[in-house]
């Protein structure tokens, strides 16, 4: 069974969608039933550019990318969510909507901060974007190196939870 991670940021232009890009790529590399999505709060209607960049730099095809509000994973068709891991901390601070895991659950919800790379300097974007893509692909490496499948919720969250700290 699929398990599906939605990333929240509160504009789904940057840190969110390298994300998604990067938990997805490297789910696939790894062959792991793990489809990562990405939303927003507010959603600003485009991607960051730099993050488009650094993710096509990386062999991740971005052309069905967009920027979508958190709306969309609160309907009766929205894919069962088992994480929902926020990366920024106006997201973190928000009141989120209920999402619904599997079996109707809530999935395990956790904040994983990085700083903004859309603040950095114009001249400095390119190789902002690249190291918070890294960063985050550290991560999501350490996110698909756990037994998902298995884990009991507490368990899952705590192992989430020691991720977000390293």
């Amino acid at each position: 069974m699929t398990t599906h991670v939605l990333i929240l940021c509160t504009h789904n232009s940057a840190r969110s969608v390298l994300s998604e890009g990067m938990l997805n790529h490297l789910a696939t590399r790894l062959g792991r039933d793990v489809t990562a999505h990405s939303a927003g709060s507010a959603p600003s209607g485009r991607i960051n550019p730099y993050a488009i960049e650094a993710l096509n730099a990386a062999g991740i095809d971005t052309s069905a990318y967009r920027s979508k509000s958190w709306d969309e994973f609160i309907t009766p068709d929205a894919p069962p969510l088992a994480i929902v891991i926020t990366v920024c901390d106006s997201a973190a601070a928000e009141s989120c909507p209920v999402f619904f895991g599997g079996e109707g659950q809530q999935p395990v919800k956790v904040h994983w901060g990085y700083p903004d790379p859309s603040n950095a300097l114009e001249a400095d974007k390119p190789r902002a974007f690249e190291l918070t893509r890294q960063a985050i692909g550290y991560k999501m490496l350490q996110l698909l190196a756990l037994p998902l499948e298995t884990m009991a919720r507490a368990e899952l969250e705590a192992a989430l939870l020691a991720i977000g700290r390293s």
